[in-house]
């Protein structure tokens, strides 16, 4: 693996970088070397989770970075919270999705709409790992469309009887608690923390995937689940809040497809340089060199995207199509990169000796949740035109 991986940066974009942002990235860098590169061809090949990371990703602060830090968190900025799950995608995007749902799906909603005792009791030891959690929106009939959702609690003395069922929920299957939109009798949505332990909630595993084999998928599944009231988020309702932990998410998928994109051509680059046909490298061909001219231009363009989102994103700026507009077109970005970077390897290109195939596979995932790469380009058409096309 790319142990001597340095990040293409053509336009000087380090400039714009703090000293902070450059000493995270090169820890995070180090940490995803030593843990995760060594092992994760292994892991994904037998599509079983690392969990042993999960202490090590508390470790490295990859948990809630943009947290305060009286909740656990360490009170960075959105440009530093962007710059580890580039390196931690770098690794594998299965690890970086771990890290995401932790940060932006679970903790960034008790954060912005818990109580007080919901914050002191959950996001200390969820900055840590000591406790894991998952977020339940997509529902197995309710995907692109989370208003249609059927899940549903009704109101019964101190707490809610809560019933219906979730699905493609990374780390279900070993979260301790699980942050469910479900409608009350209002048919209005709202965030309920769930508990590993109450009765009725399950987490089957999803098997068979060929994509995100490194990562633990599944479902949840709530009949008759008694959960207290106080449980649920009281800082907002209605589908806007989901929709505003999803912002945090896709901002942060923006940084992670590029450090997939920066390995693919990292590795397309030195074996171009070293494959010897027709005697000589295959890195002094045209087509080569226009496959690695393409990559570098992509990622130039992909870079200065994330890094303008993630200052507007400090200033409590950005807006969800300007985040949209990112998500969708670095994560096309990486696919295609990953695509190319594969042809250049030839055959080779498909073994687990190298990153690309998995990367590859990964992407699959990566372009369809969090919104696919048709509804973000709805969003954005609907942000130009004013007419809603969903």
């Amino acid at each position: 693996m790319n142990e001597s991986f340095t990040s293409p940066d053509f336009y000087n974009i380090d400039e714009l970088l703090s000293e902070e942002h450059k000493l995270i990235r090169e820890s995070t860098r180090q940490w995803v070397s030593k843990s995760v590169s060594p092992i994760i061809e292994e892991y994904a090949q037998k599509a079983e989770f690392p969990s042993h990371l999960i202490k090590e990703l508390g470790e490295i602060g990859a948990f809630g970075p943009y947290i305060p830090e009286k909740y656990g968190g360490a009170g960075l900025d959105q440009i530093s919270y962007g710059i580890m799950m580039q390196e931690i995608e770098r690794g594998d995007s299965g690890i970086r999705s771990t890290a995401s749902v932790q940060s932006s799906l679970v903790m960034y909603p008790i954060w912005k709409f818990g109580s007080d005792e919901q914050k002191e009791k959950y996001l200390p030891k969820l900055a840590t790992g000591e406790i894991m959690g998952c977020f339940g929106l997509t529902e197995p009939d309710h995907g692109s469309n989370p208003s249609g959702m059927i899940s549903n609690f009704k109101s019964d003395g101190d707490d809610v009887i809560l019933n219906g069922s979730k699905m493609w929920i990374s780390n279900s299957p070993f979260a301790d608690i699980a942050v469910v939109w479900a409608k009350d009798e209002n048919k209005r949505i709202h965030g309920l923390i769930v508990e590993r332990g109450m009765d009725g909630f399950t987490t089957p595993e999803t098997h068979n995937k060929w994509s995100l084999r490194a990562s633990s998928t599944g479902e949840l599944i709530f009949d008759n689940v008694r959960v207290p009231k106080k449980n649920i988020l009281p800082g907002k309702s209605g589908l806007g809040a989901p929709l505003m932990c999803l912002d945090s998410a896709r901002y942060g998928i923006s940084w992670g497809a590029i450090g997939v994109a920066m390995d693919c051509y990292n590795t397309a680059l030195k074996y171009s340089l070293e494959r010897i046909q027709f005697g000589k490298p295959i890195a002094a061909k045209q087509l080569q060199q226009k496959k690695l001219a393409e990559m570098l231009t992509e990622i130039t363009k992909a870079q200065l995207l994330s890094w303008k989102l993630g200052k507007l994103k400090n200033e409590d700026k950005a807006t969800s199509a300007q985040i949209s507009l990112a998500k969708r077109n670095n994560v096309d970005m990486a696919i295609n990169i990953a695509r190319e970077a594969r042809q250049v390897l030839g055959g080779m290109g498909i073994t687990g000796d190298f990153s690309i195939m998995r990367h590859m596979m990964n992407l699959e995932s990566v372009i369809t949740y969090e919104g696919t790469h048709d509804i973000h380009l709805l969003i954005l058409g609907n942000e130009i035109t004013g007419h809603n096309a969903f």
